[in-house]
């Protein structure tokens, strides 16, 4: 995707720019109809698809989960374009789907997936689930239970406060083994090999972008592409995918091999890639940054 003016190096999926509006940071960069500067808002709902176009047909680029911000520019017939606060990813989503303004999380869900009750009651029929990495904001803690600024009940030991990160992304990613494998996922509903890498870094508190390619170009340092090189948590990319190494002779992934996340030999997986036409092209080691960006 491209507009006539616009520099090469601009991507589309992390700039807001058609040829008829574009964001305001982006005046003098894109030539568009109109410039905007956007509103704020939120996944009011359940893990909502980010699309490619207004169209429910369009590919899924992208998920959001419950509770998470994005940028609202455009909202006509029924979709809105957004880009989303944690990764600067654009594309559209319904604007059902949308609650006005930014909540102020203070947990995140550091289970796979939790529940939300409508009270403190064990045998209560539940009114939202909630994925790994989903933000919430508790209005009282201290109990069992958490309650949130909607009234809904989390039980606390499946939520970690704002700021208080994972060490090991490893352990993070297989705690999802056994997941389906979803084109664009990022939930508990399935994920794909760069949304687990993005869940799993993110429980850790380092946040990365979206998509393999641009998580192979800035996430943390570069690492030789001689396996004697590798360590545990390095990212091993291919085109169009991603491995996370155990450091135990296995990588963790999700792959559409099995369509599933699975753990499987390092060698057999990157053998089998190699023999697809596609060699090892980049690996990374991120870093437990307390800033997080571009960990």
């Amino acid at each position: 995707m491209s507009i006539t003016g616009t520099p090469p190096a601009l991507d589309w999926r992390l700039h807001a720019f058609r040829p008829d509006l574009a964001d305001i940071r982006l005046r003098g960069q894109v030539a568009a109809g109109r410039f905007v500067e956007g509103r704020p808002a939120h996944i009011a709902g359940p893990a909502e698809p980010l699309l490619r176009r207004p169209d429910p047909q369009a590919p899924m680029d992208s998920q959001l989960l419950p509770g998470e911000a994005v940028t609202v520019f455009d909202d006509a017939g029924g979709w809105a374009w957004v880009q989303c606060r944690h990764d600067g990813y654009v594309g559209y989503v319904r604007r059902a789907a949308l609650a006005e303004g930014w909540q102020q999380p203070t947990h995140t869900v550091a289970a796979r997936q939790t529940v939300v009750l409508p009270d403190a009651r064990q045998e209560c029929a539940p009114v939202a689930f909630l994925s790994l990495g989903a933000p919430v904001t508790v209005a009282e803690a201290g109990g069992r239970f958490a309650v949130l600024t909607d009234g809904g009940y989390v039980f606390a030991g499946h939520l970690r406060p704002v700021g208080a990160a994972e060490a090991d992304w490893v352990a993070v990613a297989r705690r999802l083994l056994g997941l389906p494998y979803l084109w664009g996922g990022r939930g508990a509903g399935g994920v794909d090999c760069s949304g687990l890498v993005q869940v799993a870094l993110g429980a850790c508190g380092i946040t990365c972008l979206r998509d393999s390619d641009q998580q192979a170009q800035s996430i943390g340092d570069a690492v030789a592409l001689e396996p004697a090189a590798w360590r545990r948590g390095d990212l091993i990319y291919v085109k169009g995918h991603v491995v996370i190494d155990t450091g135990e002779g296995t990588v963790v992934h999700a792959t559409g091999h099995t369509w599933s996340v699975i753990e499987e030999p390092r060698g057999q997986c990157l053998d089998r890639l190699a023999g697809l036409g596609l060699p090892v092209t980049a690996v990374r080691r991120p870093r437990l940054d307390p800033a997080g960006a571009n960990g």
